[in-house]
């Protein structure tokens, strides 16, 4: 047998984070043990206790947990039990790999196998009544000398008890393993939860570490909410038991499907979502809760992996077998509707809450989404009422797409009527089409309206001063308007803002910006005045618009924007300090050679009306430039126009302060805000 243990061995998979699951096997066996015991005539199976003691090393070495501090390295646990012990039968079938003596309770007769693949060496010390007279047996279990007995059995004065050791905890288990008793506590009362919520009941299950002592009932009654509650199920005639069971919500836990098998929980199942009004924690008339259900049957005890980590279960089964095989996907669609009527009440306030969190998103942050919430399922629109702004717009843009994609998939299919389809049924089905289709570009127009209301935001924002008491660079404000050293042929154009100033910028045939003049397909000006690059960066450089006129209708436009609040100009001066004179003379040398983009000329091209916006704040050395420049202030105060008659420039000038550029730009969207309820102030 040293072979085939060896052999079984190699080829029995633990995965690291189960190292736990060695010691509740063995706690399971002295579960089953008292079972057993009970059976026979002696104590019920409440009378009965189970204690797990932690073997911590006796040397300084140590691991920490959290904020438990450091302990001692776990070097192994002892399982005490009254049950019946190793009688006989019980000796030979532990004996025996794949011993049957246990499949009536769904046992692979393996799960001594998990104890060394975690453990070097088990030690087994049993008091039992044989032929009524008290008998002990001690054996060792390990690799290298398989099932080893230490003495032959004799007679015991008792007490009856089985006292079984795992020693040697393998390093690479230990290290992933628990290190304090209530988390080993915790995890031993949820592997086993099964047996607390059953009618039979459970032992009375200890763990000592130390001088701390844990009572598993006592954590049982510490982490329900309630009672727990059975009923039956039947898939494709197998029979499933469901318990439900609530624990309070200060417990960490989510929301799980939990798969057993002969007693024992084998696969957890988060199913946080996946029933309207399932997220977070959920509250009835006695608190919050977190819901679990332990799912049980003879399929499942039938189909556990030897190892107790996973079912032979397919998630899903198509083609011949689909009508008699079961897989997790027929089983959740069993239960689920179970979960949820059993929760029905509870999630009640859950589902008006998410709701109403869609509603509100939607309503103040969000209204793009107004016009396609009809057509989303109600069920679909249940969320957790804690969801972030970035998670909600993410989970409705998917619908959004969704519905655009059917919007697609139906315009293909509604230019033709079926050939059985009457007049009446057609027109229904394109009224229902059309109604979409205004519903998604209502969308669209929604969706830009918004955008346009976080720019005005982030405008309003960038020429606040900082908790430094500066002021912004001109290349945020710019980025704002339109990105720097792009033309309108770039990509990267077409995030330009330029409904800011002037919704007519949008009609251009070319637009530059921080580009030098000489490089522009509209002039052919050749002018070495150019700016120095750094001077570029910040704005020294203009925005250039050409609009699609070529005859001697043609105009064109030249933008420039100062940094918030700076000071040092200077009226009539030079270019460098006079930001009106600058950008005149900029209009001037695009005038030279004037050409339309595909290089027609424009006749009379120094004659090319010009319109000439400064973006500044109304400093009262930029007042003394308007007012050198002839300029008339506006009605609000928050700027200056004119018109410049010289032929030499032939422009319209407009000042603008940043004030004035945000409070223009939400009075000409206030209606559109205002019909998406959105704040236009």
């Amino acid at each position: 047998m040293e072979s085939l243990l060896q052999g079984r061995l190699r080829n029995t998979y633990l995965a690291a984070s189960k190292g736990m699951i060695p010691l509740y096997e063995a706690v399971v066996n002295s579960i089953q043990a008292i079972e057993d015991d009970a059976a026979a005539g002696a104590q019920p199976i409440r009378s009965h206790k189970i204690t797990v003691r932690v073997i911590r090393s006796l040397q300084t070495s140590l691991q920490l947990e959290g904020k438990g501090g450091a302990r001692e390295r776990i070097t192994g646990f002892e399982v005490t039990d009254d049950g019946i012990g190793f009688t006989e039968d019980n000796w030979k079938s532990f004996r025996t790999l794949d011993s049957l003596w246990k499949a009536q309770r769904g046992c692979r007769g393996i799960g001594r196998l998990m104890w060394l693949k975690a453990f070097k060496q088990v030690r087994v010390d049993s008091v039992f009544a044989e032929d009524s007279e008290l008998k002990c047996r001690r054996f060792r279990f390990d690799v290298a000398h398989d099932v080893k007995p230490e003495g032959s059995v004799e007679a015991a004065s008792g007490p009856k008890r089985t006292v079984l050791c795992l020693e040697g905890f393998e390093p690479r288990f230990a290290e992933q393993a628990p290190k304090t008793a209530r988390v080993i506590a915790i995890g031993l009362l949820e592997h086993c939860l099964w047996y607390f919520v059953r009618e039979e009941g459970v032992p009375e299950v200890v763990v000592e570490d130390g001088p701390d002592r844990l009572v598993l009932d006592d954590l049982y009654d510490e982490h329900m909410h309630s009672a727990a509650h059975a009923e039956q199920v039947e898939i494709k005639g197998e029979p499933f038991e469901i318990m439900h069971v609530k624990f309070r919500a200060a417990v960490n836990k989510t929301h799980g499907l939990n798969y057993c098998a002969a007693g024992r929980l084998v696969k957890e199942e988060a199913i946080q979502g996946k029933i309207p009004g399932l997220s977070g924690a959920v509250t009835d008339d006695r608190g919050q809760f977190t819901y679990a259900a332990y799912l049980t049957s003879p399929f499942l005890n039938e189909r556990v992996v030897e190892q107790r980590i996973g079912f032979n279960i397919e998630d899903e089964v198509d083609g011949m077998f689909a009508a008699t095989d079961i897989s997790f996907r027929d089983i959740r669609e069993a239960v689920l509707p179970r979960v949820k009527e059993f929760l029905s009440d509870a999630l009640e306030q859950n589902i008006a809450a998410g709701k109403e969190r869609v509603a509100t998103f939607v309503a103040k942050k969000a209204p793009r989404y107004r016009p396609i919430l009809a057509h989303i399922p109600s069920d679909e629109l249940v969320v957790d009422a804690n969801i972030s702004d970035a998670n909600l717009d993410a989970l409705l843009h998917k619908h959004l797409f969704r519905v655009e994609q059917n919007l697609l998939s139906e315009g293909h299919k509604v230019l033709s009527p079926g050939d059985d389809e009457t007049e009446e049924a057609y027109e229904k089905r394109l009224d229902d089409y059309l109604q979409k289709v205004s519903d998604l570009k209502q969308s669209d127009l929604a969706n830009y309206v918004t955008h346009r209301r976080v720019i005005i935001d982030l405008l309003a924002k960038a020429i606040e001063r900082d908790a430094s008491g500066r002021y912004v660079r001109e290349d945020v404000i710019h980025e704002l308007i339109v990105p720097m050293r792009v033309t309108s042929d770039d990509l990267a154009f077409r995030r330009q803002s330029l409904w800011l100033l002037d919704e007519r910028l949008a009609f251009h045939d070319f637009l530059a910006s921080d580009k030098p003049i000489a490089t522009m397909p509209i002039t052919e000006s050749a002018c070495g005045k150019e700016p120095d690059i750094a001077s570029l960066r910040t704005f020294d450089n203009p925005l250039l618009v050409s609009d699609k006129a070529t005859g001697p209708a043609a105009s064109l436009t030249v933008v420039e924007i100062k940094r918030p609040m700076r000071s040092g100009f200077k009226a009539g001066q030079s270019e460098e300090h006079d930001p009106i004179l600058q950008a005149l003379d900029y209009l001037r040398r695009l005038r030279e050679g004037a050409k339309a983009k595909n290089g027609r000329p424009i006749p009379n091209a120094d004659k090319i009306p010009g319109f000439v916006y400064v973006v500044a704040d109304l400093t009262d050395r930029l007042r003394g430039c308007c007012e050198l420049h002839h300029l008339k202030i506006t009605a609000d105060g928050m700027g200056y126009f004119g018109y410049h008659p010289s032929a030499f420039y032939n422009a319209y000038i407009q000042v603008i302060s940043f004030d004035g550029l945000v409070a223009s730009a939400t009075e000409r969207n206030r209606a559109f805000f205002d019909r998406l309820g959105l704040p236009s102030v």
